[in-house]
């Protein structure tokens, strides 16, 4: 069984619990047996217990995976994340929930998701009228990455409606992975334009959402909670390496990925940065290989983006200089190991749902 850990400095990253709770209700609405699906994924299911426990990111992935394939449910994920809410994030999600607007919450749901999560982490961009919430996973070989970015994009629709109200809409809904068989649950709930093999997972919605003013607004209240997260946040302090690595996907994938562009974002020389996670035996060169090849055999499995397009995505303005690299990264070529991966299904023309 997998055993709740609270070993931040162990290595393994590890997610809180959180709407996962809903699980066996969504098990039983299915027609299936929640025992044997927690007793097949290796779960202890009284984890589920308390919203606060944590199980380690890779077996929260593999017990969604066997949920998705023991219930046939090929949009286990979405379902689940329909389930969420903001209180679900726990201080995280009570920061935002008490912030005077929209984009403050989302700020800082952004800066201090890591406490809720490791292994992926939530990304915004706003560029002129137009905003991007987003998700995106680091974990290395995490199974149902599909279903983690549908449950995850479904939360994230929750959330932006409980902040804005029942007059928010998205624009668009992007899945980094293939058109499913199945758009129906999809548009039913998002009712809004779907698109497939994009380079992100994201919401698209109107920047203006960001300067709606919240009910919920505490000042006093916002400054406790603000002091607990940095308490926390210290004690995550030795994690440099995992967070630059949080923040990795979105910067590679945006074109904001040198060293000192990422060091901006904590505030430090991009030599500080290197000295820095020097220390942790790493650099900031081997954290964007790492990072860049996640991402490239998460879209080479996940979609049906051709190699040219995953070599654009990630800066490669010539495909055989991403060839190159990929091969030095991971012992292959990118075609060779999506070969080397089960296939999906046929290749679809059209994008959007």
């Amino acid at each position: 069984m997998v055993q709740q850990s609270r070993d931040s400095g162990s290595g393994v990253a590890l997610v809180r619990i959180g709407f996962a709770q809903a699980i066996p209700h969504l098990l039983r609405g299915l027609g299936v047996d929640p025992s044997a699906i927690f007793a097949e994924a290796g779960v202890d299911p009284t984890l589920l217990n308390d919203p606060e426990n944590l199980i380690a990111f890779r077996a929260r992935s593999h017990l969604i995976n066997t949920c998705a394939a023991g219930t046939g449910c090929l949009h286990f994920g979405l379902l689940l994340g329909q389930q969420g809410q903001l209180s679900d994030l726990g201080l995280v999600g009570l920061l935002a929930k008490y912030s005077p607007d929209v984009e403050t919450a989302l700020r800082s749901l952004q800066s201090h998701f890591f406490l809720h999560a490791r292994g992926a982490t939530t990304t915004l961009e706003v560029h002129a009228a137009v905003a991007m919430l987003g998700y995106e996973i680091h974990e290395p070989q995490s199974e149902a990455a599909d279903q983690l970015c549908d449950g995850a994009l479904a939360f994230e629709y929750n959330m932006l409606a409980a902040l804005c109200g029942p007059r928010w809409k998205p624009l668009e809904v992007r899945f980094a992975h293939r058109k499913p068989v199945d758009v129906g649950p999809f548009r039913r709930f998002f009712k809004a334009p779907l698109v497939f093999d994009a380079e992100q997972n994201a919401l698209v919605f109107s920047a203006d959402w960001m300067n709606h003013s919240l009910p919920g607004d505490d000042p006093a209240l916002r400054r406790l909670l603000q002091r607990q997260i940095n308490a926390l946040e210290v004690r995550h302090g030795e994690d440099l390496p995992c967070q630059v690595r949080s923040v990795l996907s979105t910067a590679l994938l945006t074109g904001h990925g040198s060293a000192d562009q990422v060091a901006s974002l904590f505030s430090m020389h991009s030599r500080t940065l290197n000295r820095r996670l020097s220390a942790f035996g790493t650099s900031f060169q081997q954290l964007v290989d790492a990072s860049s090849l996640e991402i490239a055999q998460q879209m080479l499995e996940s979609s049906a983006l051709e190699v040219r397009q995953i070599a654009l995505a990630l800066g490669y303005a010539d495909p055989s200089a991403f060839t190159r690299a990929f091969r030095r990264w991971s012992g292959t070529t990118p075609a060779r190991w999506r070969s080397t991966r089960e296939p999906g299904p046929p290749k679809a023309h059209d994008r959007t749902g």
